[in-house]
């Protein structure tokens, strides 16, 4: 599938501020970090150790595709133009075990639309070998949904 063209990152977007907004959430208890928003891509980092493994040693399945949903749907709100977005659906193959180290995932757009997106998520080892591959489909929406917090009595 032919990508999008590289998307032009809005002005005043840095890797300070997408990292800033992971404090409290997910992405800070994984040791996800955005480390590079290049032409047409974002990049960030995972440490693979106790906190992404599964019961054999091995990066667990859920933390790469929590990589890949980190990624894209940073991305996607980055490109949204002031609208929200939400995963609509995620994909994953896993391609090759990791035990220790980072791994690197890259977002690029496959489809920038008025009303859905699509990102391909490739996720790699240290040593540039395919890790992982995710799609993922976002909802772009006019708001942010309504908070998960109760309302007060």
């Amino acid at each position: 599938m032919a990508l999008e063209p590289a998307p032009g990152w809005p002005e005043g977007t840095s890797l300070d501020t997408l990292n800033a907004r992971s404090d409290g959430t997910l992405m800070a208890s994984l040791g996800i970090v955005f480390t590079e928003l290049g032409d047409g891509y974002l990049r960030a980092t995972m440490p693979v150790d106790a906190r992404t493994h599964q019961p054999y040693g091995l990066l667990h399945g859920g933390a790469s595709v929590a990589l890949a949903e980190t990624l894209g749907s940073s991305a996607g709100m980055l490109m949204a133009g002031g609208h929200a977005v939400v995963g609509l659906e995620i994909n994953a193959n896993h391609l090759r075990a990791v035990r220790s180290g980072l791994v690197t995932g890259t977002a690029r757009p496959l489809h920038l639309g008025r009303s859905t997106q699509v990102w391909e998520i490739a996720i790699e080892d240290a040593a540039g070998h395919p890790v992982c591959i995710s799609r993922l489909t976002l909802a772009v929406l006019p708001r942010p949904p309504a908070s998960g917090a109760a309302p007060a009595a």
